[in-house]
C-alpha cells in the first residue's frame, strides 16, 4: 500500500509499505477513505516534537471502512464506517471509565505510566503506524473507533478526528461559562474549532490573535475579534478592547509553534539552524537541527501573552503542543495573579461522540475550517504548502483513493 513515511528530521516521502494485519484480537484493519495532515504532523518532521522512529507512518486523523475484526471485537464488523479517534484507548481501565481516554492505562505499548498514545507519533507515543496511507491497524478498536452515521459526509467526518474535538476540550480547559470574554492564540485550524467552541459554551466575545490574514478573516466570519501581532502589541489590544481588565479565559491553540530562540546560548547554538529547519521541513533535504531548546533561554510567546492578558482568577487551557523538554512558563506572573491552569491531550473518545451528534442534528457545521483537499499521491507537495502557511491552507484533507 502507499502511506507517508517518516525517514528523518526533514525527510518524509509517499512508500510503498507492507499492508498492515491483525496483531492482536482487538485489532480491526481499517480502509482510509479520508486522512489529513495536522500542524503536529509539521512538528515531528521539523523535529521540534523529537523522538520519531524512522520508518513510521505519520498521520492521525482518518475516516474510513472496516475491512477485517479481531476476534474480540464484538461491536463493530467489517463493512462498518468508522471515525478514527487521534488517540487510542481501551475503554476498561480506570482513566478511561471517568472519561480521560487520552491517559488510558493500556493503549500505550511503552506502560502505564507513558501517557498518551496516539497514531504517526514518536517512540513516546508507541510508537503506533499512523493513518496517511491506504489502511491501517487500529489498536483496541472496540472502544476507540466511533461508527459514523450516514448522515455525516467524510469532509467533515476527518474534521473530527482529531481539530474539532481537541479545539473543544481546550474551551472546556478554559472553563468557558456564558458571558465569558475568551482570547485564543493561534487562529489555525484548531484555535479556529476552540473559537467556535467558546462561542458554543456561551462565550459573550472571543478575541482571536494570530498573524495570517486568511486566518483571521476565518476567525473573524465566526464572529471573533481579530488581532493581528505582526501589527500591535496583542496583549496591549487585549487590554484596550476589555476596559484594562484582561480576558477571563484564554486558550492556547498554536503551542511550540510560538518558540522562537532569543539571544544568547540557545540562538547561537540552534538558531541559525530552527530557520533552516522550518524552510526545508519537508523538501526531503537533510538538516541537522535536532529541535532540543535550551530551557530558560528560549521563553513560550504564546504562554507569555496569554498569562498577561488574563484577568485575575482567570483560567488558562492549553492544547497547544509543547515538547517534553519545554521546562519553560511564566509561573511567577501566573500565581500573582490567581491563575488557574490546566493542559493536556485532548480525550477524544469522551469527548468526540456529543461533537458527532451536533454536526448530525444540524446544529453545527464544521465544513467551514476545511479548506483544501488533495489526493494521496500529492501528498509532499500538501505538506509543503501547509508548512509554508501558504494563504487558503488551513486544513488538508487527504483522499488516499485518488
Amino acid at each position: 500500500m502507499k502511506a507517508v513515511v517518516f525517514h528523518a528530521i526533514g525527510e518524509i516521502s509517499l512508500d510503498n509499505v507492507p499492508d498492515p494485519r491483525i496483531e492482536h484480537d482487538q485489532d480491526a484493519i481499517v480502509r482510509l477513505t479520508t486522512s489529513a495532515i495536522c500542524g503536529t504532523d509539521l512538528h515531528m518532521v521539523r523535529g521540534t516534537l523529537p523522538g520519531m522512529v524512522p520508518g513510521t507512518i505519520l498521520g492521525h486523523e482518518g475516516v474510513g471502512v472496516i475491512e477485517q475484526v479481531g476476534r474480540g471485537v464484538r461491536n463493530l464488523k467489517a463493512g462498518d464506517r468508522v471515525l478514527i479517534p487521534s488517540t487510542i484507548s481501551c475503554g476498561c481501565c480506570s482513566y478511561c471509565r471517568v472519561g480521560y481516554t487520552a491517559q488510558c492505562d493500556r493503549a500505550n505499548p511503552n506502560g502505564a505510566a507513558a501517557g498518551t498514545a496516539f497514531f504517526g507519533g514518536p517512540k513516546a507515543t508507541g510508537p503506533i503506524n499512523g493513518l496517511q496511507a491506504e489502511y491501517a491497524r487500529t489498536p483496541l478498536a472496540h472502544a476507540s473507533l466511533i461508527r459514523l452515521p450516514e448522515t455525516i459526509d467524510d469532509e467533515r467526518a476527518i474534521l473530527m478526528s482529531d481539530i474539532f474535538p481537541t479545539g473543544f476540550f481546550g474551551a472546556q480547559l478554559a472553563e468557558v461559562r456564558r458571558g465569558d470574554t475568551v482570547a485564543v492564540f493561534g487562529a489555525g485550524p484548531v484555535g479556529q474549532f476552540a473559537v467556535a467552541s467558546a462561542f458554543m459554551l456561551g462565550a459573550g466575545r472571543v478575541i482571536a490573535v494570530d498573524r495570517l490574514v486568511d486566518r483571521l478573516g476565518m476567525a473573524r466570519a465566526q464572529g471573533a475579534e481579530a488581532v493581528n501581532f505582526d501589527e500591535e502589541d496583542p496583549v496591549e489590544a487585549i487590554l484596550a478592547l476589555t476596559g484594562g481588565i484582561g480576558v477571563d479565559r484564554v486558550i492556547d491553540a498554536v503551542g511550540v509553534d510560538a518558540v522562537r530562540p532569543q539571544a544568547g546560548p540557545a540562538a547561537s547554538r540552534d538558531g541559525a539552524k530552527q530557520g533552516e529547519a522550518e524552510s526545508r521541513a519537508v523538501t526531503g533535504e537533510r538538516n541537522e537541527y535536532d529541535g532540543h531548546w535550551i530551557p530558560g533561554d528560549a521563553p513560550t510567546q504564546a504562554l507569555d501573552w496569554g498569562v498577561a492578558a488574563l484577568a485575575k482568577a482567570g483560567t488558562l487551557g492549553v492544547i497547544g503542543v509543547y515538547p517534553p523538554n519545554d521546562r519553560f512558563f511564566p509561573l511567577g506572573a501566573a500565581m500573582n495573579k490567581n491563575l488557574t491552569i490546566k493542559m493536556g491531550n485532548c480525550h477524544h473518545r469522551a469527548v468526540t461522540p456529543a461533537l458527532i451528534e451536533r454536526v448530525s442534528n444540524g446544529s453545527f457545521d464544521p465544513l467551514r475550517v476545511l479548506s483544501t483537499r488533495e489526493p494521496l499521491m500529492n501528498v509532499i507537495d500538501a505538506y509543503k504548502a501547509f508548512d509554508e502557511r501558504q494563504p487558503g491552507w488551513i486544513k488538508v484533507a487527504l483522499d488516499p483513493a485518488e
